[in-house]
């Protein structure tokens, strides 16, 4: 009985306290705390440090530097450039200094390349471009297409084998404006392009591969900045769509339906179905919408907004579908000039329901002409 009073008496003593407990407990964990020296580790997050003299040329030279910052920050840190090389190479080129501002401004990473690459670069580029000057022109449109990349051998590459293709001095021209990340690309994806464009030719009956690869990328040069599967997407897509057999198919990529190749195809399809449902609504039959898109493809660019607020801002003034089926170029022309035309109309007695709507889209020299001649007769 003793021994079990004094269990009792020491599970009191070291349990029936329970805040003594966990009062002492506390206090010996915080204690331990206290002396144990802290290993959490300190990291500096400091910007790198930029250079200060490049910092004073760029500004010397007139570049964007809060511009060139925001699209390629990196080049401000490196202590090694060659601004000074860039800009006398540019200015025996013909630019001015201006020019080579805004070039560097858009494009940083240029003071990066060296005179020796440069000029290796731009002799090639001269073998497709008539002058100089129209060299300089694309770099400050787009300095990416040019100063990219130093891999001067895939360019050279890049240029041969599109000549090997057919592509003329004036095609590879055109794609250097309109589509200069072409050459840019590896040999081998511009070699998977035009692969399976002379393969699609083959299966759709074309007899002459070469002449459609050379076709297609006339009216769409950037089709060789895009993936296979995006095209071949839509390509299914316009067959399926439209229920087209081979030989009508043929004809659409060839005329065109060659624009839209390149198209998101998630955005081509959201685009059809919204323009289908909206004429639809408006009492379209399914062969009517498929007649109207078929006969100007250029709609599948019209996002849901644009699409539906043209055609609202048309219907506002009594135009009916009919007449916009029957002149689809209506919806080239901004919602802006759209109301302004269709109000100077209606103020020059012009009948938009029941006259041809085909002047709204006219060009403005034209369009004027008309006017003036309306207001004269009124």
């Amino acid at each position: 009985m003793a021994s079990r009073n004094g269990w009792c008496m020491g599970r009191n003593f070291l349990f029936g306290s329970r805040g003594w407990m966990i009062e002492y407990s506390a206090e010996i964990f915080l204690k331990s705390i206290s002396l144990r020296p802290f290993s959490v580790k300190c990291y500096s997050h400091r910007e790198p440090l930029e250079n200060e003299d490049l910092l004073s040329n760029l500004l010397t030279m007139g570049v964007d530097v809060d511009m060139a910052r925001r699209r390629q920050p990196g080049v401000f840190n490196r202590m090694a450039t060659n601004e000074q090389e860039l800009k006398v190479f540019l200015l025996s080129k013909g630019a001015s200094d201006k020019m080579i501002g805004n070039i560097i401004s858009r494009y940083p990473r240029a003071i990066t390349r060296n005179s020796e690459g440069l000029s290796k670069r731009w002799d090639l580029w001269r073998k497709i471009m008539a002058s100089d000057i129209e060299i300089i022109n694309i770099l400050e449109r787009s300095p990416e297409s040019f100063f990219r990349s130093n891999n001067n051998l895939n360019l050279e590459n890049n240029i041969e084998f599109l000549c090997s293709v057919g592509l003329t001095n004036e095609s590879l021209c055109r794609l250097l404006t309109s589509a200069p990340r072409t050459f840019s690309n590896s040999l081998n994806l511009n070699k998977q392009m035009v692969e399976f464009l002379q393969e699609t030719s083959m299966a759709l009956g074309h007899n002459d591969p070469r002449a459609f690869v050379r076709n297609i990328l006339s009216k769409n040069p950037s089709i060789l900045i895009q993936s296979t599967k995006r095209v071949k997407a839509n390509i299914d897509f316009l067959q399926s769509t439209f229920n087209l057999n081979k030989e009508d198919l043929l004809l659409l990529i060839c005329g065109p339906g060659a624009r839209i190749l390149d198209l998101s195809n998630d955005c081509t399809k959201r685009n059809y179905t919204n323009i289908r449902e909206k004429l639809l609504s408006l009492g379209c039959t399914d062969e009517e919408v498929q007649k109207f898109v078929l006969s100007y493809l250029n709609v599948i660019f019209l996002s849901e907004k644009k699409f539906n607020g043209k055609i609202d801002c048309l219907l506002e003034e009594k135009v009916s579908i009919s007449q916009i089926i029957e002149s689809p170029r209506v919806l080239d022309v901004s919602i802006n000039t759209l109301k302004t035309r269709m109000k100077e109309l209606v103020y020059a007695g012009y009948d938009l329901s029941s006259s041809n709507i085909a002047l709204l889209s006219w060009s403005q020299k034209r369009y004027e002409a008309k006017l003036k001649r309306l207001n004269e007769q009124c």
